[in-house]
Parts: structure tokens; C-alpha cells; sequence
């Protein structure tokens, strides 16, 4: 079975530029669990959901399917990092309290994904998926950033992202569910972290092999007539968690 790999191409910049979750996010999924012996990150990336849930669970086995990303992983003596699909994970039956995916539930064989969950928890595991959505700064560089989004490279986003854009509303999720409190991604950065941020795109990607140009050469000039170079800003995005219980 073939994965949807829009990343490993920039797992460098991926590692370097994704914010890291918010540590109450992080909490209140684990506190959700049954017992704190065995969480799954599914499509781990980088490592950044795998480490903040190693602070609460015994181990963690952080699962991708790109060997480029496994490579530059964060490192954590309680995360085991394994090459596999969410949807075929090297556990055996009923061996994991949490089943999680930061960022990625969206690019999923859904029915697969779910069937798997449901092969590896425990009685009363949790599935947790979150996704967050576009950065947000204020209302003069939102305008810009949104307007690139849609207009710029609006048309090279997988058909997935819509899953993004709906705050995972609309992604299938048979589990019964249980409300979550808002959470949201805030970090000062400036103007050259969120332009590499927007890199790691990837609408961005496409567009780049699509036109053989580069789509920030249209975006940075627009934001650094609203944002000096040296001063870092507060920038936030809003989070968007699906939890349920098997």
C-alpha cells in the first residue's frame, strides 16, 4: 500500500520550521487514556507529537512511512521510532492505550486507519487526531497570507486539505466521541521562520514543480513591507481535536 508523501522532499526544513504542539493539548489527550503504558504516533514526522507524549506514557512508538523523516527525527530514550503505515502498525492486538496523529489523520486510508485502532487498543483506548489551521498574526498579514493560500497556490493543495480547512469536521471518525476543549499553537517568530514555515507547504511543493518557480518570491515581499525583518511577533493557530474511545 502506497502513502501520500508531500514531505519527505523537505524533511529537513519540516524538522526545523513545524511549531511544536502546546503542552495542554498534549496533557489532556494523555489524561484521556486509559493507563499511561503505550502510545501511537501515527505519521510521526519529525518526532514532535511522539516526544511531548513521551513526557506522560512509559513508551511511544512513533510510526512513518518516510525513511527521510524517521532520519532527522528528534531523538527521546522513551520514543521508538519505526518505518510503518498508520494503517498496518507492528503491534500486536490490544497492546496500546492511545492511538494518536498530529497533522496527518487527513492524508489516511480512513476505513484502514480506523479498522487498525481498533485492532491495537486496549478496552476504553482513546483515538485522538488533531490538525490546526492557517497561522494567524493580525488582520493586515492575515490578509496576505490568506490571499496567498487561496489565490497563489489555492490550486495545488491536495484534495485532502479540505479536511484542514474544515477543522477535521468533515473527516470520518466512527469512534463514539467526547468533547475537547479549544486549544491553540502560539509561538514568536520572525519574518524568516514563517516564511519557512510556509515552505514546508505542500501546496508550496507542487506549485514549485508544477511552475518551476518559486511562490514566495510573490509572498515575501508582500509581508516584509508589513513586518521588519528583526522583530518577532506572537503567531497562533487555532487547533482542532477529535477524540473518541474505542
Amino acid at each position: 500500500m502506497d502513502f501520500k508523501d508531500h514531505f519527505s522532499r523537505q524533511s529537513a526544513a519540516y524538522r526545523r520550521y513545524r511549531p511544536g504542539y502546546p503542552p495542554a493539548l498534549i496533557e489532556f489527550v494523555a489524561a484521556s487514556a486509559p493507563a499511561r503504558r503505550l502510545a501511537v504516533d501515527c505519521a510521526t514526522g519529525s518526532g514532535q507529537a511522539a516526544v511531548a507524549l513521551a513526557e506522560h506514557f512509559a513508551g511511544v512508538l512513533a510510526a512513518d512511512a518516510s525513511p527521510s523523516q524517521l532520519a532527522r527525527a528528534q531523538p527521546h530514550a522513551r520514543v521508538h521510532y519505526v518505518a510503518a503505515m498508520a494503517e498496518r502498525l507492528p503491534l500486536r492486538d490490544g497492546s496500546v492505550d492511545l492511538v494518536a496523529a498530529a497533522q496527518a489523520a487527513h492524508w489516511f486510508d480512513f476505513r484502514r486507519f480506523h479498522a487498525e485502532c481498533r485492532r491495537v487498543l486496549v478496552p476504553g483506548g482513546v483515538v485522538a487526531v488533531w490538525t490546526y489551521g492557517l497561522l494567524r498574526v493580525g488582520a493586515a498579514v492575515d490578509e496576505v497570507i490568506d490571499d496567498f493560500y487561496a489565490r497563489v497556490v489555492g490550486g495545488d493543495w491536495p484534495p485532502e486539505r479540505r479536511h484542514v480547512e474544515q477543522g477535521y469536521r468533515s473527516l470520518p471518525f466512527p469512534w463514539p466521541e467526547e468533547p475537547a476543549p479549544a486549544f491553540a499553537l502560539e509561538s514568536d517568530w520572525d519574518l524568516s521562520q514563517v516564511l519557512g514555515y510556509v515552505a514546508t507547504w505542500s501546496a508550496v511543493q507542487r506549485c514549485r514543480d508544477r511552475t518551476g518557480g518559486d511562490p514566495l518570491a510573490v509572498l515575501e515581499p508582500r509581508l516584509a513591507a508589513l513586518w521588519p525583518r528583526t522583530v518577532a511577533r506572537r503567531v497562533r493557530w487555532p487547533v482542532h481535536l477529535r477524540l473518541g474511545r474505542a
